[in-house]
């Protein structure tokens, strides 16, 4: 029988009121959405599905889970006093320490009494007499709002691939991404897991410390470089904090949001021996910033093709059976899917308990009462892992009824691929806003940062709406479409664009392929993102008020005013030379 986590929902009677602002999630998206509202006076609910705040991190508590980008970044930049307060433990922060984060968070900002916890939000719906919405759950409230926004998160809807038979399997299935709250203990289990994804490389050497027999499905191989996580001494972190403010400039003028050591030099300009020597440089410093290398990997095939030779000698030089590391030797581009960071991955395929199956060719067949069928060979299992991901970008959306002016869905609309301007909000459905949505830079970029910036943007516009007296803004047909056409205009420029990935949705059987994420760079999006606002917000209609679309008072935004140091934002750079911002 199939194991889930489930929140569990106590009794209390449903909710009805009204409000300036609904808030769907109670991530950090949702927390700093709610903490820059009811700053500026507003009155807001927030409703999570989860039974506590920290949106993915609340619900994936699988083993080794932690995140891909330094702790010292991955936080929050508003406020420096927060800054000071917190001390991060480790170079990357593991799960139980971010929920702590958050939570700590939720605390210090006196943030719960505004969030209803354990409720799940089942349908928004546009009043267009009235110019509210109408917002409904799964616990019978139906509360109206001026404004509805979605902080529902890019990685938060887990992908459950229906394979035959699964109802049958005798033993518990987990999904990575709905772990149970109380852990689960594999000593002595023979343990199937499939999928080779970032939380499969993050389990997979946890499980098979437990484990009697481990036994990885993979359909793709999966590039992944080394964390080299650490300890933070108490020196370093004071050193850290002394020069806070200046880290955070750095990160906000970085095609990712977050700082590392970068190098602009075209790979095809580097000798043979410089190259290799770069590279080892960046694979010993370790984690995401090895893509940093040279400026020219994700860009030009050739370039690309000098990184993947040097990580397949890397795996081979780890894992001791030559026909394991030839399986375990992505063939695709290097950092065309989302590159993954662990610790011990590659070696834990030299233990004699762990053994690699591969499901490229022959995939999965079904369940059984004991395990899995593959190729007419029968895997029997204790317990099965499902690390098959998330529905990403959209996902959340899907669960949710979203109908706008004339009864369209969100769902009809975006039928082909999501359609947003700026990744921020949809024509036709009026006050309605996203945080992190397709079309923005969201998991291209580091989250939080990602989420800062829409959040203050947001409140900017929202707090111009009021200042003027507006009762609705709504993105213009014509420069969503261009926007959109940008997107993907952008995502031809990188070499990203050249494999099924869930960047396009490819993970789920029957989604349009639409490379979802702006891929051409955070700081000019967000130049794009000020140039709108400015400008009166263009490519928005504002109905009623005064002064039409005159330039807002600036709030928050100003901090994301950052000059554009065009030499070391290679996918900008590339991007605003090949392809024009619109």
């Amino acid at each position: 029988m199939a194991q889930e986590s489930t929140a569990r929902k106590t009794v209390r009677p449903a909710e009805t009121g009204t409000f300036d602002a609904v808030v769907i999630g109670a991530g950090f998206a949702g927390m700093y959405m709610l903490h820059r509202l009811r700053g500026l006076g507003f009155t807001a609910r927030v409703y999570e599905a989860g039974g506590g705040v920290g949106g993915t991190w609340y619900w994936n508590r699988y083993p080794g889970a932690r995140c891909d980008v330094e702790s010292l970044q991955y936080s929050f930049s508003f406020s420096e006093e927060l800054d000071q307060d917190w001390s991060w433990s480790e170079k990357y922060s593991p799960q139980p320490e971010i929920l702590a984060y958050a939570n700590h968070v939720a605390d210090r900002f006196d943030l719960r009494s505004q969030i209803v916890f354990d409720t799940r939000v089942t349908a928004a719906t546009f009043d267009e007499q009235a110019g509210t919405w109408l917002i409904e759950t799964d616990r019978g409230d139906r509360v109206t709002a001026k404004f509805c926004i979605m902080a529902v998160g890019c990685l938060s809807a887990p992908n459950r691939p229906a394979f035959p038979g699964m109802a049958d399997f005798r033993g518990p299935i987990y999904h990575t991404g709905e772990w149970p709250h109380e852990g689960v203990d594999f000593s002595g289990l023979r343990v199937g897991v499939i999928g080779t994804g970032s939380s499969a490389i993050q389990s997979i050497p946890i499980i098979a410390q437990q484990a009697s027999e481990l036994t990885v499905f993979q359909r793709t191989a999966t590039w992944s470089v080394p964390a080299w996580n650490e300890r933070l001494s108490a020196e370093y972190l004071r050193e850290a904090k002394a020069h806070y403010p200046e880290l955070r400039a750095k990160a906000r003028a970085r095609p990712t949001g977050f700082y590392f050591q970068f190098n602009a030099q075209p790979a095809l300009q580097a000798s043979e021996r410089e190259r290799e020597q770069q590279y080892e440089e960046a694979w010993q410093r370790g984690g995401l910033p090895f893509l940093g290398a040279f400026g020219d990997l994700l860009f030009e095939k050739a370039a690309n093709d000098t990184i993947a030779d040097f990580a397949r000698e890397k795996i081979r030089g780890i894992v001791k059976d030559p026909a394991t590391a030839e399986l375990l030797c992505p063939r695709n581009v290097f950092g065309c899917k989302r590159l993954c960071v662990d610790t011990n991955y590659f070696e834990t395929y030299n233990l004699p308990h762990v053994k690699l199956v591969d499901v490229s060719t022959t995939p999965i067949d079904r369940f059984t009462t004991e395990g899995i069928v593959v190729d007419g060979t029968e895997y029997k299992f204790d317990a099965i892992v499902s690390a098959t991901g998330f529905a990403a970008m959209t996902g959340s959306f899907d669960k949710i009824a979203i109908t706008g002016r004339g009864g369209q869905t969100l769902a009809e609309k975006w039928r082909a691929g999501p359609r947003a301007y700026l990744g921020l909000a949809s024509e036709g459905f009026p006050n309605l806003f996203m945080i992190t949505g397709p079309g923005s830079p969201s998991v291209l970029a580091s989250m939080i940062q990602a989420i800062e910036q829409h959040v203050d943007w947001l409140a900017d516009c929202i707090s111009h709406m009021r200042d003027i007296g507006a009762g609705t803004i709504e993105a213009v047909r014509d420069d969503e479409d261009a926007w959109v056409t940008h997107v993907n205009d952008v995502s031809t420029v990188s070499l990203r664009s050249t494999c099924s990935s869930w960047y396009v949705g490819a993970n789920i059987p029957g989604r349009p392929r639409v490379f979802m994420p702006y891929i051409g760079g955070f700081p000019i999006y967000v130049q794009k993102c000020n140039e709108v606002m400015n400008s009166g917000y263009d490519g928005f209609v504002l109905q009623g008020g005064r002064n039409g679309n005159a330039p807002p008072q600036v709030r928050f935004t100003e901090r994301w005013q950052v000059p554009l140091d065009i030499e070391v934002i290679s996918p900008a750079a590339v991007a605003a030379k090949r392809v024009p911002v619109v």
